[in-house]
């Protein structure tokens, strides 16, 4: 094995870890941004509203991410009104698609796991925020929001290190992140063993730092809360 190729190349690696996080910090933030209201229409609503919000989850839950990405950055620019609107500046930069696509998708299983622990939430709790006159909005804000962020952190930690996974398709946008730095290397040495185990290491220390992240909130917010 050569390895003396990709020491070389590390600067490369570290550049494309830089897209790789600025990519997924930005899609989980927003991507709970847009999840906690829609979570919220999702399981208070009846109407139209909460119908509207399962059309979209189910919709982007079940097609695949790479799908959503080529239409989001090739799809959109075969269309005039597109290319003449407003928005054509941000839609033909394939960093803003691909932060796009990914706050999207996320979002979608965000919406659906916050809106699964509202459902889990205890009906005593519920009851007991109602005995003290907790009005319906201050009852969501105090009591419901934040027990069912609580309960949703194992969840949601799996959802962040598939969508840490899922950035690799950046690369296919021609971002140069982490796996965009391997094909890079790949296509300059040919070391598709070398170049793309380098990659690898680099999404293995990621994951197993995402994975402490969120079992140390687990032990500071969800534990206690569960012994009681």
């Amino acid at each position: 094995m050569n390895f003396e190729a990709i020491g070389e190349n590390l600067p490369l690696y570290l550049s494309g870890l830089l897209v790789t996080l600025k990519l997924l910090v930005l899609s989980l933030g927003c991507g709970l941004v847009v999840a906690l209201p829609l979570a919220l229409v999702r399981t208070v609503s009846k109407g139209w509203a909460s119908r509207a919000v399962w059309v979209y989850t189910y919709a982007f839950r079940g097609t695949p991410m790479l799908v959503q990405l080529f239409l989001c950055y090739y799809g959109l620019a075969q269309f005039d009104a597109v290319r003449e609107s407003f928005a054509w500046p941000w839609l033909s930069s394939a960093t803003f698609c691909a932060w796009l696509t990914f706050t999207l998708n996320t979002a979608a299983y965000t919406t659906e796991i916050i809106a699964g622990s509202i459902r889990a939430l205890p009906a005593g709790e519920i009851e007991a925020a109602k005995a003290l006159g907790m009005s319906r909005g201050l009852m969501l804000r105090r009591i419901v929001v934040p027990a069912a962020l609580r309960r949703a952190l194992p969840a949601y930690g799996n959802e962040a290190i598939f969508m840490l996974h899922g950035t690799s398709l950046a690369s296919v946008v021609t971002l140069l992140d982490v796996t965009g730095a391997a094909r890079e290397v790949n296509a300059k040495y040919y070391l598709p063993f070398e170049a793309f185990i380098t990659a690898g290491a680099f999404y293995f220390v990621l994951t197993l730092g995402l994975v402490g992240l969120f079992r140390w909130a687990e032990q500071r917010w969800v534990k206690p809360m569960m012994s009681r």
